[in-house]
């Protein structure tokens, strides 16, 4: 029978058995040594129900240990296997780095260390003792290093993300391009908050500038994350920067999603923030395309396979400068097939470098 009135209000006040067990775990894995009074009076249970919850805990294949007499005391430790969370080995080397990396800001957000270290901290805890002397060496050797980008904050994620599941408008304040902004960065990185823009939302993106959206995804791309959303003032597609977006409140409207304009939304991005390529250059690498791929510091392009053994690559570039110190540092024999500036740019540099040798003539005869 189910008690109501004052039984029933105070039997609410209760955890349930599920809420008991997971205070009971996190209270563990902390690390320190409980005495069975300690961790009664954390748990607000009596010793009776402390014990039942222990030795479920045991039976689900946590290893806690206990001790009887003066000193005695409850402490998770590593165990025999994993516990029921089912990692593989690998799995829980990856959940490791994974939270050292997201302490660092590899995760584009501004996650407080301390949380992702204390999480951290309690996986390898349970950890069997082969396989946290793994994760220790690997974790030893590796440096990872802290993001320059500004990051966005969790909160800002989660409200965002919550808008997009439950197909919610989300006002917000935006903060576009500033003349302060990192001088060295590329004007590509900066594209995320022109994707489709007119020339009046550039002359406005100054300051601050209100926005009403329908909300679709949130991509991390090039060490940013973006919000893409249908803004309802400039009815086209925007991709806003989240740490340029300011307070962002859910509304009760509710959306019916848009098709996007693309299945792969983040090819259909990096291909729009990508800046106009200056020149197109063919050539033919006297390798295969995979040798070249290999040699190469960076393709600009597309390497096309040749019956005669070679390739093609079709260089798409902002200046003959770039590709000619790419060519040069891969050491690939290769012809230019088009265009005749491209060629005659090269014999230009090379006749300048044979003269600095003193093996050309100041006339050009060698």
């Amino acid at each position: 029978m189910t008690a109501i009135g004052d039984d029933q209000e105070t039997r609410c006040t209760v955890p349930a058995p599920r809420e008991r067990m997971l205070r009971l775990l996190s209270l563990l894995q902390t690390g320190r040594r409980w005495s069975a009074e300690e961790l009664a009076s954390a748990m607000d249970a009596t010793p009776r129900t402390l014990r039942r919850d222990i030795g479920h805990l045991r039976a689900l294949g946590y290893p806690v240990e206990s001790a009887r007499g003066p000193g005695g005391h409850y402490r998770l430790v590593a165990g025999a296997a994993l516990p029921p969370l089912m990692l593989e080995d690998d799995e829980a080397v990856a959940t490791v780095l994974g939270l050292k990396l997201a302490a660092a800001g590899g995760a584009g957000l501004d996650f407080a260390t301390e949380a992702a270290e204390r999480a951290a901290t309690k996986l390898r805890r349970i950890l069997p003792a082969p396989l946290r002397r793994r994760t220790d060496e690997i974790l030893t050797a590796v440096e990872i290093g802290a993001t320059g980008h500004p990051q966005p904050s969790p909160a800002i994620l989660s409200e965002l993300a919550a808008a997009i599941t439950a197909h919610r408008r989300v006002v917000f304040d935006h903060v576009g391009n500033h003349a302060d902004e990192h001088a060295g960065e590329r004007a590509d990185e900066h594209a995320g908050d022109r994707v489709g823009e007119d020339a009046g939302d550039r002359a406005g993106g100054r300051g601050p500038a209100r926005r009403t959206v329908e909300p679709h995804r949130l991509v991390r791309l090039r060490q940013r994350w973006y919000l893409f959303a249908w803004d309802l003032d400039r009815h086209d597609w925007r991709a806003f920067r989240l740490d340029r977006i300011d307070g962002p409140r859910t509304t009760g409207d509710v959306f019916r999603p848009r098709a996007l304009p693309a299945d792969d939304l983040v090819a259909h991005l990096r291909e729009r923030f990508r800046s106009p390529a200056a020149h197109r250059v063919v050539l033919t690498l006297h390798t295969d395309a995979h040798d070249a791929a290999a040699r190469l510091h960076r393709i600009d392009g597309t390497l096309q396979p040749l019956d005669s053994g070679g390739c093609r690559y079709v260089a798409e570039v902002d200046s003959y400068e770039w590709l000619a110190t790419v060519l040069v540092l891969a050491g690939v024999e290769f012809t230019v097939e088009r265009p005749d500036a491209f060629g005659g740019y090269l014999a230009r540099a090379a006749h300048r470098l044979l003269r600095a040798t003193g093996h050309v003539s100041t006339t050009g005869t060698p």
